[in-house]
C-alpha cells in the first residue's frame, strides 16, 4: 500500500506561539523528496533515512520550521519506483535524495533540471547520470557506493573464510544491480581465475530464481556464494540467508545488515556513514549550490563484519587473522 509520510511545519496554537507564526510567514518552505529502494517494513531502510534527516536537522533544516520532507519506498519494483520518481517530480521540489540505481534512473527520466543528489549507486559514470565524478555536470551528483575492483575483494575474502570453496557463484537482478551487473563481474572473474575457483554466474529475479541458484551450488562438493551489492538482492536477503543456511553454503554479502541477519560475511561501506554525507549536499544545494559543483564522494568507511554463529553452524573455522580484521564480530 502507498504510504505518504510528511514532516511538516507545525506552527502550534495561535495563542501560544505568535513569533513562530511571524517567522512562517517570513522564511520559505523548501521541499525536500526522498525514494528509498527499501520496503517500507525495512528497519535498516528506516535507520538510514533517520540518520540523513538527522544530519539535515543538523544543519538548519527543521520540520517544525523551514523544510517538507516527502518520501517514498520502492522496494525493488522498477515500476513502483518509475511511478514514486514522477509522482514526486510532479511536486517540483527543490532537491532530491535517490537511492540506488534504478531510482536515479527513474528520476532521470523525468527531469533533467531539478537538483538531484545520489546515495549508494556504483557506477554513475558508466550508467550516465554524471559526466565524470570529479565534474558531474548536469543536475546529478552524489555519494558512490563501491568501486568496480571490490568483486574480487568479496571472493577474496569467500576463499579466506571458506579455503574449500572451489565453485563460486554472484548473485545479482540484471534489472537493478550496477550495469546490468557486469560492473562488478571482470573484477570478480579475474579473481576466480587467479584463485582457481570455478566462476558462475546467477542472475536471479524472483525468490524460486534465488532457491534454485544456491540449491544448484550444493550439488556438488566446494560451492560459495558471492552476493552483489543490488537492491534486489537486499530486499530480498531473508530468502538468501535462510537457503545458504539451509544447503550449507558459505557466502559473502556487500551489507552490514547480512550479517546481523544470518549471513557469514559482509564487506562493504558504512551506509548511515554513506546518508550522513549526503544531508550538507543537500544542504548546499538548497542554499544555491548547483550540483555540477559539487564532485561525487566515494566511500572513506568500510566495514568488515563476521557472525561467528553462521560460521560455527557451517562448521567452518574463521582463520585468526580475519578475526583480527574484523571491525565486529556477532556472537
Amino acid at each position: 500500500m502507498r504510504r505518504r509520510d510528511f514532516i511538516k511545519v507545525i506552527g502550534g496554537t495561535a495563542a501560544a506561539w505568535p513569533l513562530a507564526a511571524r517567522a512562517q510567514q517570513t522564511e520559505r518552505m523548501r521541499r525536500v523528496a526522498v525514494l528509498m529502494a527499501y520496503a517500507e517494513s525495512d528497519p535498516e531502510g528506516h535507520l538510514l533515512l533517520h540518520t540523513f534527516t538527522g544530519a539535515l536537522e543538523e544543519l538548519g533544516w527543521r520540520a517544525d520550521r523551514n523544510v517538507l520532507i516527502e518520501y517514498r519506498w520502492g522496494g525493488d519494483d522498477i515500476d513502483r519506483m518509475r511511478s514514486f520518481a514522477k509522482e514526486l517530480v510532479a511536486l517540483r521540489p527543490d532537491v532530491i535524495l535517490a537511492n540506488t540505481t534504478p531510482v536515479i534512473a527513474a528520476f532521470q527520466r523525468e527531469t533533467r533540471t531539478i537538483p538531484i543528489v545520489f546515495v549508494v549507486v556504483s557506477d554513475p559514470v558508466g550508467d550516465g547520470f554524471v559526466s565524470s565524478l570529479a565534474r558531474p555536470r548536469g543536475n546529478i551528483t552524489g555519494f558512490l557506493h563501491l568501486e568496480a575492483s571490490v568483486g574480487g575483494k568479496w571472493l577474496e575474502l569467500l576463499k579466506e573464510i571458506a579455503p574449500q570453496v572451489r565453485r563460486a557463484a554472484i548473485m545479482f537482478n540484471p534489472k537493478t544491480a550496477p550495469s546490468g551487473g557486469n560492473y562488478y563481474l571482470p573484477a570478480f572473474e579475474a579473481a576466480a581465475r587467479a584463485f582457481a575457483v570455478q566462476s558462475i554466474i546467477a542472475p536471479v529475479r524472483s525468490d524460486t530464481d534465488i532457491e534454485a541458484a544456491i540449491a544448484s551450488l550444493a550439488d556438488e562438493p566446494g560451492g560459495g556464494l558471492v552476493v552483489m551489492s543490488d537492491g534486489f538482492v537486499r530486499v530480498h536477503r531473508q530468502t538468501i540467508i535462510a537457503a545458504t543456511a539451509r544447503q550449507k553454503i558459505p557466502a559473502v554479502y556487500p551489507l552490514r545488515v547480512n550479517a546481523v541477519d544470518g549471513g557469514l560475511l559482509a564487506y562493504g561501506p558504512y551506509y548511515p556513514d554513506l546518508f550522513r554525507q549526503a544531508a550538507p549536499y543537500v544542504d548546499k544545494i538548497l542554499r544555491g549550490a548547483k550540483p555540477s559543483e559539487l564532485p561525487v564522494q566515494v566511500p572513506t568507511k568500510f566495514e568488515l563484519v563476521i557472525n561467528r554463529k553462521t560460521a560455527e553452524a557451517l562448521g567452518i573455522d574463521i582463520p585468526p587473522m580475519l578475526l583480527a580484521r574484523a571491525d565486529e564480530v556477532i556472537e
